[in-house]
């Protein structure tokens, strides 16, 4: 994830002058102050919440819940009842617990700690631009884009000889459920299937004109992710993992950054009914960075956004995800989490991340994506863990500790910007939409390929790679992080580092 407002991936911490802007594990390790402002259509008090309230799916709401919402102080903004998820606002402090007794509900939580009108920003990972002059004297060989040269990550996974085999099908979209896309960035532009996207935000789909785009001042991290699956092969800027295909844009995060759940449902449940074949999940939902089964409100988030993801695989989209970026093991006994919730005031709390989800990272059935630099070891921040990370893709990493062949001049990972620009982020949010483009060409290929199959493909695909041992990223003789298990499937690549060459060959 990326960490520009404070909830992509959570925030890559790495050496000055390296600009993190990455995983929408969104930097995270600031307390962030946030939170929607309430949909036009539904009347939301200073005190009021935001909550999702969990049914049995397939029925619609039933009389008599609606009937009990309402008697708990709560109003209906939305309900999808495909998967039985009822979006609900209420000023009452007693309402989940209320609901939570009423007959059919199978579980309910607030989505957030601070109230529906709060609003602030925070500016973190500022993404690197490049200047005016540096695009304009860029120089690429024949049948690459002038920025190619710079994309020591392409070839790193083979996509520069996947490109001469084909760039991917117009029949396959990638949506990126993410901070915006600026679908007018002339490397996004031709690819770009406005049909698929939206804005998701208030947990109601939106599907006004240029609603999936990024605010001024708001996250450039959608776009950049974007740009990374399917910049055109136009003889402009940069050339994304699979220029051939569509992408779109779903936002899903409000304006100060934060990626709550009813935003996320949405999100899934769009991409599920309008044909998505991949989506991209470079974040996690706030405001937990992990969400345990044991307590009421995190059940009911956990529940809800599973629910969600496992029906747009149902209905034939691979879901993919970054896997976050604080150098955490995800396979350990404990994790010690500093920073939820992040809309309030956080506080340390000792997590075992096998009862304490990181939603949708550790999702049943989604990829989990951890990051490489530009010499192919882990990412100095990269989160990992055997049985958790299932493949590793380039994410970037501080040029001091891998730094790329020549041309290449940046460890991070090149991207579209708002407003036509270009420039560097780094972290597992970046990570993730690579293994998007390839999942991407696979489905390029078998069209008729489900979910499972191009995830078995991916993973057989993909170059095994052993574990680094010992791993001294900065190398101050302390070992940073390690890795367990054989060089066919281990925490620090899973399977092994995507190969989109295997994915338009075989």
């Amino acid at each position: 994830m990326t960490a520009p407002h404070a909830h992509y991936r959570r925030a890559v911490a790495i050496p000055a002058g390296m600009a993190v802007a990455t995983a929408l594990a969104f930097l995270p390790n600031t307390t962030a102050t946030a939170a929607d402002q309430a949909p036009a259509a539904v009347s939301a008090d200073a005190t009021s919440l935001s909550y999702v309230v969990n049914v049995k799916p397939g029925q619609g709401t039933s009389t008599y819940v609606k009937k009990a919402v309402g008697k708990a102080g709560g109003t209906i903004v939305t309900s999808y009842d495909q998967i039985g998820v009822i979006v609900v606002h209420s000023s009452n402090p007693d309402f989940a617990e209320s609901i939570r007794k009423v007959r059919g509900v199978q579980s309910a939580g607030a989505t957030r700690t601070k109230p529906l009108q709060s609003a602030s920003t925070g500016d973190l990972g500022t993404p690197k631009a490049l200047s005016a002059a540096e695009v304009a004297e860029a120089e690429a060989p024949a049948g690459q884009d002038p920025l190619e040269p710079q994309q020591w990550d392409l070839p790193a996974i083979k996509a520069d000889k996947a490109h001469e085999k084909t760039l991917g099908s117009k029949d396959v979209t990638v949506a990126v459920i993410d901070t915006g896309v600026d679908d007018t960035h002339p490397d996004i532009a031709p690819n770009f299937d406005r049909g698929a996207s939206v804005n998701c935000v208030s947990g109601k789909p939106d599907t006004s004109d240029g609603a999936w785009r990024p605010g001024a001042g708001e996250s450039p991290h959608g776009t950049h992710v974007a740009g990374e699956i399917a910049a055109a092969k136009n003889g402009v800027g940069m050339t994304g993992v699979a220029p051939g295909v569509k992408v779109s844009g779903i936002k899903v995060s409000n304006p100060a950054g934060f990626f709550y759940t009813e935003a996320v449902v949405c999100g899934f449940v769009w991409a599920a009914e309008h044909g998505v074949d991949v989506t991209n999940n470079s974040y996690y939902t706030d405001p937990w960075y992990f969400n345990c089964k044991n307590d009421p409100d995190q059940k009911a988030l956990l529940d809800a956004v599973g629910r969600a993801s496992r029906y747009a695989e149902k209905k034939g989209a691979v879901n993919v995800a970054a896997a976050g970026n604080e150098n955490y093991d995800l396979a350990s006994d404990e994790i010690t989490d500093p920073s939820s919730p992040n809309d309030t005031t956080p506080g340390d709390r000792v997590v075992d991340p096998s009862e304490c989800l990181d939603i949708p990272t550790q999702l049943p059935g989604v990829v989990t994506v951890a990051s490489t630099g530009a010499k192919g070891i882990k990412s100095s921040f990269s989160n990992y863990g055997l049985g958790v990370a299932d493949i590793a893709a380039p994410g970037g990493d501080s040029t001091a500790y891998q730094k790329p062949e020549a041309p290449a001049t940046s460890g991070l990972i090149l991207g579209t910007l708002p407003g036509g620009k270009w420039g560097y982020m780094a972290g597992t949010s970046m990570a993730s939409p690579h293994v998007a483009g390839v999942a991407a060409l696979i489905k390029s290929t078998h069209p008729y390929a489900s979910p499972a199959l191009v995830k078995a493909l991916l993973y057989a695909e993909a170059d095994a790679t052993p574990c680094t041992d010992p791993y001294d990223i900065d190398a101050d003789g302390k070992i940073d992080a390690v890795c367990e298990g054989s060089k066919n499937r281990n925490g620090f690549y899973g399977w092994g580092i995507a190969d989109a060459l295997d994915a338009v060959t075989k």
